[in-house]
């Protein structure tokens, strides 16, 4: 994508009948870049040059078009799979065991997650990922936008990323999310105890085809998962979690408890209450029965046609 990159740069420039100097005076780089960028050698160009350049080439947003394409290319091959799987998924299920999803951050919370880490070079590639993460949440609001439900561990809503004022904004984007059909919030209250994904995250994607794809992260790792017994079974520990939290109307008000610093007198429900809403919540989404420990009975197959 580098390489594609550099050559519509080129054929714009010649076309333009500019030389490399005269392109990086308008773009305000040397024209050594100009020359690392058409060769697709040296370091990637940022956002903030790839608009530049599309600017003063006339390009009608052909470059900034290309550019999230030659970004990913520094991301692992599973990383880019991950985030083309993301990107074409109809419903996306995540537990989130540290911070809220992407998805659903602010762009104020986003700056403050993809602040820290040593991943970084600058505080211009910082402003990179924030505008790429916020771009992303545009399908949410889309003809296309996919089934989003997210499990939040009590956590997420405990750590003040960012400070008080952020955090605020942050817990009022979740309420937001009350309205919107496509958009499902819980809460996994920290009463629950132990559970099979503690410690990481967990995402399963739903593509068109209906085939699934898993993905775990952790603090410092990430692992693509596509064989598809370990995606069934993945899929069944995101089950058990979603079966495990608040029903949605009381993770809002869990949420909302939280955010005007009263939690104490919030009603949270005991385990049997919550596993009595959980086995209605399933039913009435045409899942299966809950059996003692949590496990699903399966619902029997009616054959095809």
């Amino acid at each position: 994508m580098a390489a594609l990159f550099g050559a519509r740069v080129r054929r714009l420039r010649t076309a333009a009948g500019l030389t490399q100097a005269e392109l990086g005076d308008r773009t305000h780089v040397v024209s050594t870049r100009i020359t690392q960028i058409e060769r697709a050698s040296g370091a990637k160009p940022t956002l903030d040059l790839a608009r530049a350049l599309d600017t003063a080439l006339h390009a009608d947003n052909l470059l900034v078009d290309l550019w999230p394409y030659v970004y990913r290319e520094a991301f692992p091959d599973w990383s880019r799979r991950f985030m083309e799987y993301s990107e074409r998924a109809v419903a996306i299920r995540q537990y989130a065991a540290h911070v809220v999803p992407g998805l659903l951050q602010t762009e104020d919370y986003a700056r403050a997650v993809l602040s820290v880490g040593r991943t970084l070079d600058g505080r211009e590639q910082l402003e990179e990922r924030v505008a790429l993460r916020m771009g992303r949440q545009e399908r949410l609001n889309g003809p296309d936008c996919p089934e989003l439900w997210v499990v939040l561990d009590e956590a997420v809503l405990r750590r003040p990323v960012g400070g008080r004022t952020v955090m605020q904004e942050q817990l009022a984007r979740l309420l937001r999310t009350a309205p919107e059909s496509h958009i499902t919030v819980q809460v996994l209250p920290f009463d629950q105890g132990e559970h099979e994904v503690m410690g990481g995250s967990l995402t399963v994607l739903t593509r068109p085809d209906g085939s699934e794809t898993a993905y775990t992260e952790g603090a410092h790792y990430g692992q693509l998962i596509e064989d598809p017994d370990e995606v069934r079974r993945f899929a069944l520990t995101y089950d058990r979690l979603r079966a495990a939290a608040l029903p949605p109307l009381m993770s809002l008000d869990m949420i909302r408890s939280v955010m005007e610093d009263n939690h104490r007198g919030a009603k949270v429900p005991s385990r049997s209450d919550r596993r009595r809403l959980a086995q209605e919540q399933l039913q009435q989404s045409g899942g299966g029965r809950l059996r003692g420990g949590g496990r699903r009975v399966p619902r029997v197959r009616r054959p095809g046609p």
